[in-house]
């Protein structure tokens, strides 16, 4: 199913033995636009230090309670490799954070989670030598994290050069791709929220905070309105689908 990314903002996180704190923002690839990581405020346990959570490691979430349990013991999250507040996430930590937890590499491999299509919300151990390369004796490239709350805040440039704020983000539950940002149409269509295909994204411009789409305002202003209140369903992507000419995935 899909849903707003700024909804899941303040949910709990529960470790298998301890509640470890809070949801407070996400982090994607910005070349695939993938959530990677959650970034969790953990109150003043771990003071100064940035808490990254896995989607590998997410369990399934009570939608009803706000809940996400984590596949990871307290102590895990407190030994994990330490990373700044401030720091940015490279892609030497992310070796390190994966290696300690077990996980495979997501980077590595033909599918949107290495060799796997999606998370499926379970710790895997990493394959065995022989079964899914690693990132020995290969240079070590550095990933493109960004930040979801960040990104909210953006502007949507269409191809013919109007300009409209992003108010969210739209991610796929089971899969963390985003597939849609919301577009506040305020200037075009007054009142309105749309959703703007993350495969219609051109390119995105980071010190002035453009968000380049490939399509025009008049495709942008006539999609499919979207009311916040309610959930994007099926039909209601499905929609969203047919209008921009593209399969469901």
């Amino acid at each position: 199913m899909l849903r707003s990314i700024l909804s899941l903002k303040g949910y709990t996180l529960a470790a298998t033995d301890d509640t470890i704190g809070h949801c407070r923002d996400f982090l994607f690839d910005d070349r695939d636009w993938v959530v990677r990581y959650m970034v969790a405020d953990t109150g003043g346990w771990l003071s100064g230090r940035k808490v990254l959570i896995s989607p590998l490691a997410l369990l399934d979430p009570d939608w009803a309670t706000q809940h996400f349990p984590v596949a990871m013991t307290s102590r895990q999250i407190e030994e994990s490799p330490s990373l700044d507040e401030h720091a940015p996430v490279s892609r030497q930590y992310e070796i390190d954070y994966h290696r300690f937890f077990s996980l495979p590499f997501y980077w590595v491999g033909s599918e949107l989670w290495g060799s796997y299509p999606d998370p499926n919300g379970v710790i895997r151990p990493v394959p065995a030598q022989g079964q899914e390369p690693g990132p020995e004796g290969e240079e070590v490239k550095e990933g493109h994290l960004r930040s979801c709350k960040e990104v909210a805040g953006y502007h949507i440039e269409a191809s013919d050069g109007g300009t409209e704020p992003i108010d969210d983000l739209i991610v796929d539950d089971s899969r963390w791709a985003i597939r849609f940002l919301v577009a506040n149409t305020r200037r075009w269509l007054p009142g309105g929220q749309v959703l703007v295909p993350t495969h219609g994204i051109e390119s995105v411009d980071w010190t002035d905070q453009v968000v380049k789409s490939t399509l025009t305002v008049e495709e942008i202003k006539n999609s499919p309105p979207y009311d916040p209140k309610l959930p994007v369903n099926v039909e209601f992507e499905q929609r969203l689908y047919d209008y921009y000419g593209r399969p469901r995935s």
